[in-house]
């Protein structure tokens, strides 16, 4: 057994607080959805429900499935899909694929740090760059230069951003793109949050098809508020894809009959737009209330506002390390926030605000409390 594996802290730490205390805010979605509010308690569709067979699915994907997420996609076919267990597996599996031990990836930083946690067990060569607080969290475009070299195999970004919610801008996009251009590098982007924007009701732009060797990484887990159906898939070419399959029968073989039934259900394009405005109501009414909270406690916290998603990385005026600071919450005031350690930057708290006001505003309450008595 190997005694320097890293685990996925955040991860773990989560299952385990999360259900400890009576103010869970670390949660990254909206509110999830009930199978009733997605169904609409119409019959006809609850009965085709309770007669879908628990058979095992096409193991890449049921083809009403894989030909809903290619239609998001320019240029994308069924062929192209990968349906994954979360974007989790798809990470995973895609890393697996793209690279060998030894081979050099750069990952943007901050970051949800699964990949970056892949990258360390399978013994890659990981430089990174950054999204700078001081530039709204905009792109170091300096230190991407830096990280990307000629033996750079594959660039890893999170677009829009976890924890920040900022969204590339299309300069940012091309830069990005420049540099895996010049490496000959693969461009894996988490565009999770695609769909859970603040300002546009337009859904972020895609890297795929702006490269040709591109993962794009997709989940029902965060703009569509499912995150029980665990379905994720990556899009990328033909070739890669049967690749990623090919990894993909050694660890879960397959997602669920009912996931991919209700996920085709859920991307189809008759109910996908109703889902991403649920999701939209949830994250502008939520983020109306946690900027008030912000700007009434400007003396211990900032904010630079994100773009997407239901998330805030707040920055606290404490010189308390972050994870204890959340111990302590968690201890103390049995509330749970995500601590800055666990996306690589301490003093910063990843904050959700897309749940219901009252349950919000209390889990606040003490956190504030909590940071006035702490150094």
């Amino acid at each position: 057994m190997r005694d320097n594996f890293v685990p996925f802290e955040l991860e773990r730490i989560m299952s385990i607080w999360e259900y400890q205390v009576d103010y869970n805010l670390s949660e990254s979605g909206v509110h999830p959805m009930t199978t009733d509010d997605l169904l609409q308690s119409k019959p006809d569709l609850i009965s085709q429900l309770l007669q879908v067979e628990l058979n095992y699915p096409q193991t890449n994907g049921s083809l009403e499935l894989r030909t809903n997420i290619s239609n998001l996609y320019p240029g994308a076919t069924e062929e192209h899909v990968v349906a994954t267990t979360g974007a989790a597996q798809a990470n995973f599996t895609s890393v697996l694929t793209a690279l060998d031990p030894g081979d050099q990836i750069a990952v943007l930083l901050p970051n949800y740090m699964q990949i970056w946690g892949i990258a360390k067990n399978l013994r890659l060569d990981i430089r990174t760059f950054s999204l700078r607080e001081e530039l709204g969290w905009g792109l170091d475009y300096d230190e991407l230069e830096r990280a990307v070299t000629n033996k750079t195999r594959l660039i890893a970004v999170c677009n829009p951003n976890n924890p920040t919610g900022h969204i590339m801008s299309q300069d940012e996009m091309n830069a990005v793109i420049a540099a895996a251009d010049r490496a000959g590098a693969w461009l894996l982007a988490d565009e999770v949050y695609a769909g859970a924007e603040h300002n546009s009701d337009s859904v972020t732009p895609t890297f795929y098809g702006k490269y040709d060797k591109v993962l794009a990484m997709g989940s029902l887990s965060k703009a569509y508020g499912l995150p029980g159906l665990r379905i994720g898939w990556v899009v990328t070419d033909k070739e890669m894809a049967s690749q990623i399959w090919a990894r993909q029968d050694y660890v879960t073989i397959c997602t669920t009959m009912l996931g991919n039934w209700l996920g085709a259900y859920a991307l189809s394009k008759d109910v996908r737009p109703r889902i991403l405005q649920r999701t939209r109501n949830y994250i502008r009414r939520g983020y109306h209330n946690f900027a008030k909270w912000c700007e009434a406690n400007a003396d211990i916290i900032s904010l630079v506002p994100p773009e997407a998603a239901a998330i805030g990385f707040v920055r606290y005026s404490r010189e308390t390390n972050s994870l204890e600071l959340v111990k302590r919450l968690v201890d103390e005031k049995m509330t749970y926030v995500v601590p800055g350690d666990h996306f690589g930057i301490d003093h910063h708290l990843r904050i959700s605000y897309g749940l219901p006001d009252e349950y919000v505003n209390e889990g606040l309450r003490r956190l504030r409390d909590l940071l006035m008595s702490v150094e």
